[in-house]
């Protein structure tokens, strides 16, 4: 016996994958570093953004050479809250995010967000995407004990939807939703966004890289997008 398809979920992360949001995280860090002493080129921070903040104060520790307190990235962390969301009332959806979010709900094809970041960052974005988390699956920062690379985001999203997470699309802009992806064992969708490269993404383990939410829009029988 022929057994039925089994139906495509898709997971996508949320900055610069469906909101045009990395550089304002990424200058809000800036800032908020500087405002601290501490000096760290504008494209270091690009590299980092999408990661896990324990990773990202890790690596900025390993970078700078600083030891960087408790105390102190608490204050980082408020600052860069600050400062994000002095920026975030410009951000707008990627070209074809609603569309495609709404393409999903109309053909009952399950979706959720999956973002490393806590929903005081979040939410407001969420807002502007027109993303109800009372309604729709959303799983941030606060609710996983690790954040990407680790895949933890991605398996609770495809749990909440009650979906094998074998069978479930990742979407996602940075190299970190990609390596995430393949830990969880779901298929990486890359879009190029976010500012990575269509090598980068697929060195990562992405299986198809689209330019944006538009595109992948257009190709959504490719990578299994129909009910």
């Amino acid at each position: 016996m022929i057994k039925a398809r089994q139906q495509t979920s898709f997971l996508f992360d949320l900055d610069g994958t469906l909101v045009d949001s990395v550089y304002d995280h990424v200058l809000a860090w800036h800032d908020a570093l500087q405002e601290e002493g501490v000096e760290v080129s504008v494209w270091r921070l690009h590299r980092k953004i999408g990661m896990s903040g324990g990773l990202f104060t890790k690596a900025l520790a390993r970078e700078t050479g600083l030891e960087l307190s408790a105390e102190v990235l608490e204050r980082l962390r408020l600052l860069h809250l600050k400062y994000y969301n002095a920026r975030s009332h410009r951000t707008r959806p990627l070209p074809g995010a609603r569309e495609l979010l709404a393409y999903l709900t109309d053909n009952d094809i399950p979706w959720a967000i999956a973002t490393s970041g806590r929903i005081e960052t979040a939410g407001p974005v969420l807002k502007i995407l027109g993303v109800d988390p009372e309604k729709n699956v959303v799983i941030t920062r606060d609710l996983v004990r690790y954040a990407k690379p680790d895949p933890d985001l991605f398996l609770a999203a495809a749990e909440k939807l009650d979906c094998d997470i074998n069978t479930a699309c990742v979407v996602g802009d940075a190299i970190w939703d990609m390596l995430a992806a393949r830990r969880a064992r779901a298929l990486g969708i890359g879009l190029l966004t976010g500012g990575y490269g269509m090598e980068e993404l697929e060195r990562a383990g992405a299986y198809r890289v689209y330019e944006d939410p538009a595109d992948l829009l257009a190709h959504i029988d490719e990578v299994g997008g129909r009910r």
